[in-house]
């Protein structure tokens, strides 16, 4: 079996740290470098219920997306909603390993995996680090043919695991799509530069109500819109280092993709 440190370097040769924005806190969170490691737990959030279910298969470390400690602090202790978190992973001999936005910039990474997973066939970085890379926030792809929005939308639906928001689409139903741009997670912040690029639609999560909405109403034509809740769109990328791991480590390391679903949003109701 390896240990840890043997997973860590293969995570972190696919999603670099140095790809890291400066406010963000990615690697070790807890656990031993020099431990064991056999089965794998990927997730897009280090929540209760993803470690319930890290405990129910036995894994010894936990790959999630979000940090469980992104903003800066002093102390743990166990009477508080995260310094609960730490101290039963420290027991129960459960490491914790954060990757995120170096898995958004890298290539290939969490957007290379929401295109892929809709279907697309991926381009280009939408916001690329330096002009011609390959790394950067955000992915341009292409479907294999056009589409009407409408159908679009739905297909977008279909890739995706299931939320009770859904998916919800900004355009016209039989707007013809062929180019598109998706960036995982929060991404309204770059529908400036999807308008620029000239793509037909633009897929991200927690579309605002002003942006989007401005964007909408901009002169010229400007990309329709798929707005999907956070974790649905970054689900996918738990596939994809799920893969990395399971190809370096075959036969000696079982690598999950954790199928609960934590997205905070369990309700939905429409007036009757």
């Amino acid at each position: 079996m390896p240990a840890l440190a043997e997973i860590i370097a293969v995570l972190e040769r696919s999603y670099p740290p140095r790809l890291a924005e400066s406010w963000d806190a990615v690697g070790l969170v807890c656990g031993d470098p020099a431990e064991d490691v056999r089965r794998v737990l990927f997730c897009v959030d280090p929540v209760e219920e993803t470690l319930a279910e890290a405990e129910e298969i036995g894994a010894q470390l936990i790959v999630a997306h979000h940090p469980l400690l992104l903003r800066g602090v002093h102390g743990v202790p166990a009477d508080t909603a995260k310094g609960s978190l730490v101290h039963r992973m420290i027991r129960g001999g459960i490491a914790l390993y954060c990757a995120h936005t170096n898995a958004d910039s890298a290539d290939p990474g969490v957007s290379d995996a929401l295109a892929r997973a809709i279907g697309l066939e991926v381009d280009r970085p939408l916001d690329p680090h330096e002009p011609g890379g390959r790394t950067g926030i955000g992915r341009i792809g292409h479907l294999p043919a056009e589409e009407p929005f409408a159908r679009f939308v739905q297909r977008v639906a279909d890739a995706l695991p299931a939320t009770v928001p859904g998916v919800l689409g900004a355009g016209e139903a039989d707007r013809p799509i062929r180019t598109v741009a998706v960036s995982g997670g929060a991404g309204d912040s770059y529908l400036a530069k999807a308008t620029a690029e000239g793509v037909d639609a633009y897929v991200t999560a927690d579309l605002r109500h002003h942006p989007a909405g401005e964007h909408l109403a901009s002169a010229g034509t400007v990309p329709a819109l798929v707005g999907l809740t956070h974790w649905a769109s970054e689900w996918p990328w738990c596939g994809q280092a799920s893969a990395l791991v399971g190809a370096a480590f075959a036969g000696t390391v079982e690598a999950h993709v954790s199928t609960r679903c934590t997205d905070p949003w369990t309700i939905r109701a429409t007036a009757q």
